[in-house]
């Protein structure tokens, strides 16, 4: 074996134990949640219902195909900017999209930090009345703008469970009629003689009424509903001592 330097080189590098490379930990990116609110062209249902922003005022444009509201937006310079994605038609506002998101992260903000909202209830039955319909809605609407969540309750009489496909019907409007100011938790289903579901409000920037303007504070009065419910408990007893007295007669 060849001696000199090289060879105490070559001892050296053999004995030596080779250290490797510690990889250095990736630095975490703290990435901000991407905004997905769809805007003009990226909006991708066929139809839609419009809300156009004047200034404080917001007015209903009626349902319309959802280029010709693009387009509608672009002539007054704004945009056309979905606040309701899940209502049927989604819900969109035409607004200016900067000053939009600016609005909505400065009340965002300075909005106190709420405790959550109460649990109301609203009950409804199978053929409402097209005028008691709109009390009981409008009512929904108001606790909802409140900021409280509200429970739907449908409830069936007698006969009335042969045609439970009614009552889902009922259900199926009643969201849609509260599609500007809620979200679904709980869709409806069949419970022993009721339908139940409950909605939630939407975050207070996206909320818009349908059946009652800002300023009107109209009190509705009492629900037509509780009062015939409380006719019912009251002539209850009347009605067991009616067939009591049929059976009696029988016999």
């Amino acid at each position: 074996m060849p001696s000199g330097p090289n060879q105490v080189t070559l001892v050296l590098q053999r004995t030596h134990p080779t250290r490797t490379p510690i990889a250095k930990k990736p630095k975490r990116r703290f990435n901000r949640r991407r905004d997905m609110t769809r805007i003009n062209d990226r909006i991708r249902a066929p139809k839609v219902r419009v809300i156009v922003v004047d200034g404080k005022e917001e007015k209903q444009a009626g349902i319309m195909a959802t280029r010709e509201a693009v387009e509608a937006a672009k002539r007054l310079g704004l945009d056309l900017v979905e606040i309701a994605p899940h209502a049927n038609p989604p819900v969109c506002k035409i607004v200016d999209f900067g000053k939009y998101k600016y609005d909505k992260a400065k009340q965002k903000k300075e909005a106190p930090k709420q405790k959550g909202g109460k649990l109301k209830e609203v009950k409804f039955r199978v053929g409402v009345a097209e005028n008691d319909y709109r009390i009981k809605i409008t009512r929904a609407e108001d606790f909802l703008m409140e900021g409280n969540k509200v429970k739907i309750q449908l409830m069936f009489r007698g006969r009335q469970m042969a045609h439970t496909d009614l009552g889902f019907v009922l259900m199926k409007k009643v969201q849609e009629d509260l599609a500007l100011c809620a979200q679904t938790d709980f869709q409806p289903r069949l419970s022993g003689r009721n339908i139940g579901m409950q909605l939630s409000p939407l975050p207070e920037q996206q909320r818009a009424r349908k059946w009652r303007a800002e300023d009107d504070h109209e009190d509705l009065g009492e629900d037509p509903e509780e009062l015939d419910d409380e006719e019912e408990e009251d002539d209850a007893p009347e009605e067991a001592s009616t067939d009591s007295k049929d059976e009696a007669e029988k016999e």
